[in-house]
Parts: C-alpha cells; sequence; structure tokens
C-alpha cells in the first residue's frame, strides 16, 4: 500500500494551472514588468555547480525576483542512441550505463529487459531476484547523490560529507560482485554476468543494517532544520494535474500527490514478490520532494532485505539462461570444446541475432519512469533504438515551478527536479 503523509500546516498548494503559455517550457516576463527597464537577464550556467550538469538557464531578475526563465540544452550532445545503433547488440550494453551516470545499473537492466523480451528469452529466478536487489542498491545510491549535491547547494556542507560516506558502502558492494564500482556491465541478455560471489550476502546485510540509522542521521540535520525548511517549504509548487500535463514522474510526481510508481502498478522483476511502500506527499514543493527521496531510500533497504532472504537459499542455482546462440558459454568449457569457442567467438565478434520487431520497456528509475524503445530488423544491430529519460522530461518543469521565486530559491527549484544532464543530451 501507499503511504500518503498528512498535510502539514501551510499555505495549500495553488489552484487551477501555472503552466507558462504559449510556451510551457517557458516562464516570459510581462510586458509591465520589462516596460520598467529595471529587468536584467543573466545567464546561468551552462557551466555552474548547482545547473547539475551542462546546463544553461535564461533568467529575467527584478531585483531578485525570477520574473523569467528558459532551460536550453544541447551543450553535451553524446549521440548514444546513434552510436548503439551502430553497435552489436552485445555491445551496446555499455552505452545505456552512461546515459545516466548516476543511476547506471538501472539504464542498463532497462535496455538488457528490452532485448530480452525481444528475444522472449526468460532468465532464472536468481538473475531476476539479483537484478531486483542491485536496482534497489542503485536507487539508494542515485538518492544519496542528489541528496548531497542539493544540501551543498543550499549551505549544509556537512550532509555531503555524510552521503557520500553511505554512496561509498553501496560502490563496495557493487565492486565486490561485479568488480566495477560503476558501469558494471553485469546484467546480460539471459541473466547476470557472473554468479554472486562469496562474501557478497554478509556485507550486503552489514549495510542494510547501517543505512537506517544513517537515514535517521539524514534526517536529524535536515528535516526539522528551521534554515532547511525556510529554504525548502512552499517553493518550487507544482500540482498533481500540472505535474500530469508535464508528463512528470517518479518523485517529483509522487511529491505532487499522484500515487504512480511502476513497480507496483507494472511490476517487473521480482517486485511483485516483495512488501513495500510507495512514499507520497501532496505539498508539491521542495520540502515535498526531499521528503519522498528519504522515505524511497527506507523502502529500497526493505526490498534489499527481502532479495537477500531469497538469494540466500538460492547456492548453486544458474545465474543465466543456456542459450548458446544468445549467453556466451562458461569459461571453463573453453578450453576443452571447440563448440563453445566458436559460440564465444561469434557472440562477442559478430554478435547474435535479434527477431523482427519493436518494443518498448519501461522501469521506476531513481528518477521516474525510463523507458527503452527497440527496433529490430532481425540483423545482429538494433534499427532504432530511443530512450524516454525522466530528466528530460522533469527539466520541462522548470519554468512552471519558478513562478514567484527568488533567485537564490532556484537554486533548491532547479536542484529538486533531480537531473542528470547526461541524460537530457542524450
Amino acid at each position: 500500500m501507499s503511504t500518503i503523509a498528512p498535510t502539514r500546516s501551510r499555505a495549500p498548494i495553488y489552484e487551477g494551472s501555472r503552466i507558462p503559455s504559449p510556451i510551457p517550457t517557458v516562464l516570459r516576463t510581462t510586458q509591465e514588468m520589462l516596460a520598467t527597464g529595471d529587468v536584467q537577464t543573466i545567464n546561468f550556467g551552462p557551466n555552474h555547480p548547482s545547473t547539475h550538469g551542462v546546463l544553461r538557464l535564461i533568467v529575467d531578475l527584478f531585483g531578485e525576483d525570477v520574473t523569467g526563465v528558459e532551460a536550453v540544452i544541447g551543450y553535451l550532445h553524446t549521440g548514444f542512441e546513434k552510436t548503439m545503433e551502430q553497435k552489436t547488440w552485445w555491445k551496446c550494453i555499455t552505452y545505456p550505463e552512461r546515459i545516466d551516470y548516476v543511476s547506471f545499473q538501472n539504464n542498463e537492466y532497462v535496455f538488457v529487459a528490452a532485448v530480452e523480451r525481444l528475444l522472449g528469452l526468460e532468465t532464472p529466478p536468481k538473475a531476476t531476484w539479483m537484478r531486483t536487489l542491485l536496482c534497489e542498491l542503485n536507487r539508494i545510491h542515485s538518492h544519496l547523490v542528489w541528496l548531497g549535491t542539493s544540501a551543498l547547494e543550499l549551505g549544509a556542507i556537512s550532509m555531503f560529507w555524510y552521503a557520500f560516506r553511505e554512496r561509498d558502502q553501496i560502490l563496495d558492494l557493487s565492486e565486490l560482485v561485479t568488480g566495477y564500482r560503476m558501469h558494471t556491465r553485469y546484467f546480460q541478455v539471459g541473466g547476470l554476468a557472473e554468479d554472486i560471489p562469496r562474501g557478497f550476502f554478509p556485507e550486503c546485510r552489514k549495510f542494510c543494517d547501517w543505512m537506517p540509522h544513517a537515514i535517521d542521521d539524514y534526517e536529524t540535520l535536515l528535516t526539522r532544520n528551521k534554515i532547511w525548511l525556510e529554504r525548502t517549504e512552499g517553493l518550487g509548487l507544482l500540482s498533481a494535474a500540472d505535474a500530469i500535463a508535464l508528463g512528470q514522474s517518479g518523485p517529483v510526481l509522487r511529491a505532487s500527490g499522484v500515487d504512480w510508481d511502476l513497480r507496483k502498478v507494472q511490476p517487473y522483476l521480482a517486485y511483485h514478490q516483495v512488501d513495500f511502500d510507495v512514499p507520497v506527499f501532496p505539498e508539491g514543493d521542495v520540502y515535498a520532494r526531499y521528503r519522498v527521496h528519504m522515505e524511497e531510500m527506507r523502502q529500497s533497504v526493505r526490498i534489499v532485505e527481502q532479495c537477500l532472504d531469497r538469494l540466500e537459499n538460492m547456492e548453486g542455482e544458474p545465474w543465466i539462461a543456456d542459450d548458446r546462440k544468445v549467453v556466451l558459454p562458461p569459461r571453463h568449457e573453453l578450453h576443452t570444446s571447440m563448440e563453445s569457442l566458436i559460440h564465444h567467438f561469434k557472440i562477442v565478434t559478430e554478435g547474435f541475432r535479434v527477431p523482427e520487431g519493436e518494443v518498448y520497456q519501461a522501469i521506476e528509475s531513481p528518477r521516474g519512469e525510463l523507458g527503452c524503445y527497440v527496433c529490430s530488423d532481425g540483423g545482429p544491430k538494433p534499427w532504432r533504438v530511443k530512450f524516454r529519460a525522466p530528466s528530460y522530461v522533469a527539466l520541462q518543469a522548470t519554468a512552471t515551478c519558478m513562478t514567484d521565486a527568488l533567485i537564490a530559491d532556484m537554486i533548491a527549484i532547479v536542484g529538486s527536479l533531480d537531473t542528470v544532464m547526461g541524460e537530457v543530451d542524450r
């Protein structure tokens, strides 16, 4: 069941719509304000630490009041999607992780899952549960990066060190199980790259025991902190209707009172077999988005613990499907079997073929609905790859949230949308 917190005793969210017209993503300064001659236009970014990447904000200021704002993208074109269309399915797996480099594990999964659907390939239960566990660890990792950087931007530098302390623990777990701290390529088509190593379960248990206390410490520092409340409450308002109209998802949508989480409404992996709550807050401000992130970390710890309970009883079970046309043969066979060596060589060099068709795979990434559209013409390369990036959609709400804001408030508001420019300019 979802948890909806009671509304605190402060001004209610606005009525009607605040989406700018005629351009929903651009807040224009009124002609009356421009006529005063006191409106100053400044460039905020594109190289500014508070823009969470290479983002340029063209801001109109009347004193310290923001009267107009336009978010300009295009400074970070990576060309990931077109690059993937020139690579084999096998080699494509490394690219989605770098689209959203903070949510690398979820991005890796959404592409692999889309390919598996085209192939009609089922993964073993052990791989399903381990994928769920790592995706939730990655959700905590992403929220910690958001929390630490957002607090730093508002002057709470100690929060940055605390959040990155726990982030480092998650990266240690990632290195233990995959060999890499980030961009792991651990999710393969059909399952996992390797079996879960010895020692991972007890180390992950230690983290699950520690993390709830760490979240308590974060909330002790921030949740009732007078300065934090003044910098977050009632700012960056976004109503439920406007959030839906702007296509929002994830923490931004749930902080506006909309109970929508793909892990619940369209379950994938093992989410239909675990017990967790979806935190929803109705206030629609920066503070509500902060609360959603905090509660989601607690729920992710619950999910990880349930995954551990199942995985600890799966010793010796397969971690990847046994389809030699798609999956690499076991390494030990390469020294004794010519057929295994040939399959290994052909998959790595030429890649495998995927049946003709198209599919859209959507998951609940730390930032919201992350979708991967893949179209195959039956060859060894994808004919078309397109990602529905939640950061790109969240950026569309910037103009709406900036209504009646000060220039100092803009830092908190833009940060609360939790955008990663790598997936905006993908």
